[in-house]
């Protein structure tokens, strides 16, 4: 064991952020030993880093990147260790157990892939990073930031090496945020965050830069031409959502127009009282489309595809989930000027967040102002989400369509679409999405969160691929 631990100390430096106090980090060599050194700042400082080098005289560093209780498990360490030297990565990552005060509970990790852009990506509290490359990395780094310096590193070794996960449980962890998926979901988009999400974008656009990903504010202009049955149409997927169904149609159907719309609902085979509330619906509006997929294979993506190929579709296209509401009866007529103004192919409005009983609930607005016209398609990459309500130009989207999925779906069409075209925004509430029991992302499990973030980072992976592409051949 003695031997063990010496082959430890002359291998790793540990470099642990304080918990008691926050802005310090301790610098050891040795798990259990007092400090060597105290080095005042935060691992999300470039000056802190830079302060870190001259203590990395050993081929490999691991940080404990948050203020919780960390314990590596037996040889953890040293498994961290054997996988760096026989694979030479960058960075390495494992999975770790929430250590409850009765009980551990596995908490698995994803895997790394180049589309895993988004700041809050997690690695958990534990990175193995080799020295040489940490040191080249900080040393590269040319703007000083206060919130993102650690966002900056990993982009930088993942253009350095492989970044990989470990899908072993190598240390356990006291878990401090106890909230739901459904109220993480906006930790983003909270106004306190701003100053924050200014560094990830800077240092994402770097990144894209790097890459050859980076897309230059030069857009094609769409066609809106073409014959359609209405000007406008308001797309509604369903399955199962008898207590708010009736809700989102008359909200779509009460919209006030100087053009011609109508409301397609695609019924998936709900097996509740959806398709008799759609039904009944059907015969006193005559503007209500009610669609029954033939098939029972589509996701909130296929349906979508459905209704935009429809005969009955509009020159446009407007998304209303099945358990939200317009915020008025002005909507339709906005957005559609909207497209016309901007002349863009897609248009994203702003929403508050609303209990069941349209009480607003923090953060209230979600505007997405850190949209940017000529930077907005670029940063797109970076966060998991564009906002609501979504609208296309049909006959762009028709090309595009929407994946087969029951998640990110229109993250994936948005994508596509500002490959080529502006992104039109709208930034006062023009939406109130209800969040209750009955939401789909709700209270997830961290194997279903895990789902879905491995899906958008690999649609991200793909559309990194498609503009590199561009870049090439332009």
């Amino acid at each position: 064991m003695q031997a063990n631990r010496y082959f430890m100390e002359k291998s790793v430096t540990y470099f642990i952020a304080g918990r008691e106090e926050k802005n310090v980090i301790y610098v050891t060599k040795q798990w259990d030993a007092t400090p060597a050194a105290i080095i005042q700042g935060n691992l999300n400082q470039t000056d802190c880093l830079s302060q870190l080098i001259p203590y990395c005289d050993t081929p490999y560093v691991l940080f404990i990147t948050r203020p919780h209780p960390v314990q590596m498990n037996t040889f953890g360490v040293e498994r961290f260790v054997h996988i760096a030297q026989d694979t030479s990565a960058s960075l390495l990552y494992s999975d770790y157990y929430d250590a409850y005060p009765d009980k551990l509970v596995p908490h698995p990790t994803i895997d790394y892939q180049e589309g895993s852009l988004r700041d809050d990506f997690n690695f958990g509290s534990v990175w193995f990073i080799r020295t040489d490359k940490f040191k080249e990395a900080v040393c590269e780094m040319q703007d000083s930031y206060r919130f993102a310096a650690l966002y900056d590193l990993r982009l930088r070794l993942s253009r350095k090496g492989k970044i990989l996960r470990i899908p072993e449980y190598l240390y356990r962890v006291t878990p401090v945020d106890f909230r739901l998926s459904g109220e993480k979901n906006f930790d983003y988009v909270d106004p306190k965050n701003q100053e924050v999400q200014k560094e990830m974008e800077t240092v994402c656009t770097h990144h894209l830069q790097a890459i050859g990903a980076w897309l230059s504010p030069v857009f094609q202009t769409p066609d809106f031409g073409g014959d359609f049955p209405v000007e406008a149409s308001v797309i509604i997927p369903v399955r199962n959502r008898e207590r708010t169904i009736a809700d989102a149609v008359k909200s779509a159907l009460s919209q006030e127009t100087d053009f011609t719309f109508n409301v397609i609902v695609v019924d998936n085979h709900s097996t509740d009282q959806t398709t008799a509330i759609l039904q009944d619906l059907s015969h006193q509006y005559d503007k209500l489309v009610h669609i029954i997929p033939q098939g029972q294979d589509l996701g909130i993506g296929g349906c979508w595809n459905l209704a935009i190929n429809d005969r009955h579709c509009g020159r446009f296209c407007i998304q209303l989930d099945s358990d939200d509401l317009y915020i008025d009866t002005t909507v339709l007529q906005q957005i559609v000027r909207t497209f016309y103004e901007q002349k863009t192919a897609a248009v994203i409005g702003s929403y508050k967040i609303v209990d069941f009983d349209l009480n607003i609930l923090p953060p209230g607005l979600i505007d997405h102002k850190e949209w940017t016209p000529h930077n907005g398609r670029n940063n797109a990459l970076r966060i998991n989400g564009l906002g609501a309500p979504r609208a296309f130009c049909t006959s762009v989207i028709r090309k595009i369509k929407f994946p087969n999925t029951s998640y990110g779906e229109d993250y994936a069409a948005v994508l596509a679409v500002s490959r080529h075209y502006q992104i039109g925004r709208i930034y006062h509430p023009l939406y109130l999405c209800r969040r209750w029991e009955g939401n789909s992302d709700a209270a997830l499990s961290v194997e279903k969160e895990n789902s879905n973030h491995l899906f958008k980072d690999r649609i991200r992976s793909f559309e990194l691929t498609a503009r590199q592409g561009i870049q090439k051949s332009s």
